[in-house]
């Protein structure tokens, strides 16, 4: 079995979406579908239980969605997730984005961001965490609360940082940019092969620089971490498929 841990398939229309669980089935990939636009929650719901042996759901709220929300709004979601604790494995995608310059909101954001680490806690579900161009603050916040069951997407801190969340014994998913990311690739070869997962951040970071990605391509980033450890394929399928076990219960 091939584990995409972070994706959006719920971006696509329903017709495309056919497609892509039928490309998953045939090749034997799961994928963790993150619930992250204040609209979408209910969707990635609703796809996870027309889909289940195909989709597993996390639910969230990207960082910049939740800047435009009240903290009545934002309090309704978290709630509309806890209501739904028993349809998801993972809290997010959330996390801190710095990537607008001067207008980042820092204090609102990480108040947002620790109402989700809380929320993981106490639903004891791991959490997903979008850290760009904020990765060592989002790691301030997640060892200032203590985190433990904690997934780094896509993590682009340099290489201290990245350092940081392998003694903290959290995990760092490998998009599909791996194909020609030489940071990524990095990464791969000073993470202990028990911290990694694989991930497409469909339909972002298509391996080829194509328009569209999906789940089924997060094989290339297994067939990278092979490569990069010098393990067969089927032995890195399942040691990542121990880790999700284990870090997803």
């Amino acid at each position: 079995m091939f584990i995409d841990v972070h994706c959006h398939v719920d971006f696509y229309k329903d017709g495309e979406i056919e497609g892509i669980i039928k490309r998953c089935e045939k090749n034997n990939v799961i994928f963790v579908n993150q619930g992250t636009r204040k609209e979408s929650l209910e969707r990635v719901i609703k796809l996870e239980r027309k889909y289940p042996k195909t989709i597993k759901a996390a639910l969230g709220i990207y960082p910049l969605d939740a800047l435009k929300l009240t903290d009545k709004e934002l309090d309704e979601r978290i709630e509309f997730i806890k209501n739904n604790r028993g349809e998801i494995i993972a809290i997010g995608e959330v996390g801190m984005d710095f990537h607008e310059e001067g207008n980042h909101e820092e204090i609102k954001q990480i108040e947002n961001f620790k109402k989700f680490i809380d929320l993981s806690v106490k639903l004891r579900k791991p959490i997903i965490v979008h850290s760009r161009k904020a990765e060592k603050e989002a790691i301030e916040v997640l060892e200032g609360m203590m985190a433990k069951n904690v997934i780094m997407h896509c993590f682009n801190g340099n290489f201290k940082l990245v350092k940081r969340v392998i003694d903290n014994k959290w995990c760092l998913s490998i998009p599909t940019n791996v194909v020609f990311s030489e940071h990524f690739q990095k990464v791969i070869e000073i993470t202990p092969i028990e911290q990694l997962f694989c991930e497409t951040d469909s339909p972002y970071l298509h391996p080829r620089k194509e328009k569209n990605n999906e789940p089924v391509n997060v094989i290339e980033s297994y067939k990278k971490i092979a490569e990069i450890k010098k393990m067969d394929l089927k032995d890195v399928e399942k040691k990542i498929e121990e880790n999700y076990k284990r870090v997803f219960g």
